[in-house]
């Protein structure tokens, strides 16, 4: 997608392996404990719902709507992740939808082997730009496209990462920020990894998407990748009511209470495989975004 590779030893992959090598010596050093082991495992499960939640079914699908205040509380959220700019973490998996599985998609295990998918492509010298053609709908928003600068990006993590530290002290910070955020990124990467490997396909897709009872647990949701990839704009990717799918029970909770409204969910026939009558999808919609009506941004109107 890119033109040219910045140097290897750039920020991204430094902090990669730097954030690894913290939580471990941390460990180590402080000693292991179950109850800040305990408290890692429960923020890591906080942090996934806001990625799964945010970078994922709001910002790369759209699966729902909110305000624009809202909008970019989400987006400080999600870069709490360390996962780079919601920008261009939509761009990077609208791609992924249009061409998944096949040789332009950046992670497929099949063609590109297991360490690629897991976190090859992400620390790879080729990655680095964010494709606003494909994210037109989220860069018309000057706050986001502030955020997805280099630098800017990584800011929400700095300040959560200081937040652990002055709450929590040394341990706070090893526990609370270096290893749950080691286990965010290995617990999201499976789903562009395992998920197209291992499990059942409910649904004859294009790629192959997987559903994976396990992953599901482990990743809020994220698990019922087969349901995903039949039908990429749904905010409830757990099709079935024993398909336990914690970020939509959340994106449903905030519904109620009126922060996020127009939440997508799949109609009959597609949960029953029946195809509707057939037509041709371009665009942002073969990535799974419904289609979105762009005016210009108003600091009081909703981010529809």
């Amino acid at each position: 997608m890119n033109a040219t590779k910045p140097s290897p030893l750039k920020l991204t992959l430094i902090m990669f392996w730097a954030v690894h090598v913290a939580a471990l010596a941390g460990v180590l050093y402080l000693g292991f404990s179950w109850q800040w082991a305990a408290a890692a495992v429960a923020i890591y499960f906080v942090r996934m719902i806001v990625v799964t939640g945010a970078y994922h079914r709001y910002f790369s699908h759209r699966s729902f709507k909110t305000s624009r205040w809202f909008q970019f509380l989400m987006a400080l959220g999600a870069q709490t992740a360390a996962q780079r700019g919601v920008l261009w973490w939509a761009s990077q998996h609208r791609f992924h939808h249009k061409h998944s599985d096949t040789p332009m998609d950046v992670h497929s295990p099949r063609l590109k082997g297991l360490w690629h998918s897991h976190v090859g492509w992400v620390v790879g010298s080729d990655q680095d730009e964010t494709d606003l053609s494909l994210v037109g709908d989220l860069a018309r928003y000057p706050e986001l496209r502030f955020m997805d600068r280099t630098g800017i990006n990584v800011l929400p993590t700095a300040l959560l990462a200081l937040a652990f530290l002055l709450l929590g002290g040394l341990p706070g910070l090893v526990w609370g920020y270096f290893v749950s955020t080691v286990m965010l990124w290995h617990g999201s990467f499976t789903i562009n990894s395992l998920s197209h490997l291992f499990g059942k396909r409910r649904y004859a897709t294009s790629d192959d998407s997987r559903n994976n009872w396990m992953l599901a647990i482990l990743t809020t949701g994220e698990g019922w990748h087969n349901n995903h990839h039949h039908y990429m704009s749904s905010a409830r990717q757990g099709f079935r009511w024993w398909e336990i799918d914690v970020t939509y029970y959340v994106i449903k909770a905030l519904s109620l209470v009126g922060l996020v409204w127009d939440v997508r969910q799949p109609p009959r026939h597609v949960i029953d495989g029946v195809a509707p009558e057939s037509k041709t999808v371009t665009g942002s919609e073969a990535a799974g975004v419904p289609p979105i009506v762009v005016a210009p941004p108003v600091p009081a109107s909703p981010a529809a």
